[in-house]
C-alpha cells in the first residue's frame, strides 16, 4: 500500500497540473472502463490510449504522459517487455501494469523491468485511483491481493515433482486429465491424483486457479524459451 507520504506527494504534483495518463490495453472495452473511472478524477487527465505496443510507442511521444496504464498481457506482446522498451527511450516515466492476472512471477518481472506498480483489473476504482497516486509521486502500489501472493511465493514450498512439472505443463497446453493421461500411458485418476497435489503444494484454489496458474505458467516456459 502507499504511504501517507507517496500519496500527499501525488496530490502535491497533481496541484501543479492534472497527472498526464496513457493507457495501453487491447480491448477498447477495457480502455473505456479505465477512462470512465478516471475521468471523475480532476487531478487526473486521460491524455490517450492504445491498443497495441507499436501504438503505445507512438503515443507515448506524441503525448508526453506521466504514466502508463499499462496491460501485461497485450496482444500479440509482452507487456513487461514494452514496459522495459518504454522506461530505457523515457527515464521519467512511471509504469503501472495492469492485469487479471495476481501471478507472483509476473509480478516479479514487471518491477524487475522498471514497472512502480502492479494492479489487478478487477480492482475496486479506488485502489486503481490509489495506485495512480502512489506511482505518480514516484512510489510503488501492489493490489493487496497481489502482495498476499507475493508473500506467499516466497514461503519454503514442497517442489513439483518431475511429473507434476509435467503434468502442470500439459495443463497449461489446454489439455484435459483424459489427454493427459493417455499421452503419459496412466489412469484418469491418477491424473487427477497429481492435480489435487499440483494444487495443494501451490497453495491454489479450486480448478479454475489451476487452470489459470498452468497457461500463465505455460507462457513463461515459452518466453524463456524452454
Amino acid at each position: 500500500m502507499p504511504s501517507a507520504t507517496a500519496t500527499t506527494a501525488a496530490t502535491t504534483t497533481a496541484g501543479l497540473g492534472p497527472v498526464r495518463i496513457l493507457l495501453v490495453d487491447d480491448h477498447p472495452l477495457v480502455r473505456e472502463g479505465l477512462r470512465s473511472r478516471l475521468q471523475g478524477e480532476s487531478r487526473y487527465l486521460v491524455v490517450g490510449e492504445a491498443g497495441s505496443a507499436e501504438e503505445a510507442m507512438v503515443m507515448m511521444v506524441s503525448t508526453q504522459p506521466q504514466v502508463v496504464l499499462l496491460d501485461v498481457g497485450l496482444k500479440g506482446h509482452n507487456g513487461i517487455q514494452l514496459a522495459q522498451t518504454m522506461l530505457e527511450r523515457r527515464h521519467d516515466l512511471q509504469v503501472l501494469m495492469y492485469s487479471m492476472y495476481d501471478n507472483p512471477e509476473y509480478v516479479q518481472r514487471a518491477l524487475q523491468a522498471g514497472a512502480r506498480g502492479y494492479v489487478l483489473k478487477d480492482a475496486p476504482a479506488g485502489e486503481i485511483v490509489a495506485a495512480i497516486d502512489a506511482v505518480a509521486a514516484g512510489g510503488t502500489f501492489l493490489s493487496p491481493g497481489v502482495a498476499k501472493r507475493m508473500f506467499r511465493s516466497q514461503q519454503p514450498r514442497p517442489l513439483l515433482s518431475p511429473r507434476e512439472s509435467e503434468i502442470l505443463t500439459a495443463l497449461g497446453r489446454g489439455e484435459s486429465s483424459k489427454q493427459i493421461a493417455k499421452t503419459l500411458n496412466l489412469s484418469v485418476r491418477t491424473v487427477e491424483t497429481h492435480r489435487q497435489n499440483i494444487k495443494r503444494k501451490l497453495e491454489l484454489e479450486g480448478q479454475a486457479e489451476l487452470i489459470r496458474y498452468a497457461v500463465e505458467h505455460a507462457r513463461g516456459l515459452h518466453r524463456d524459451g524452454a
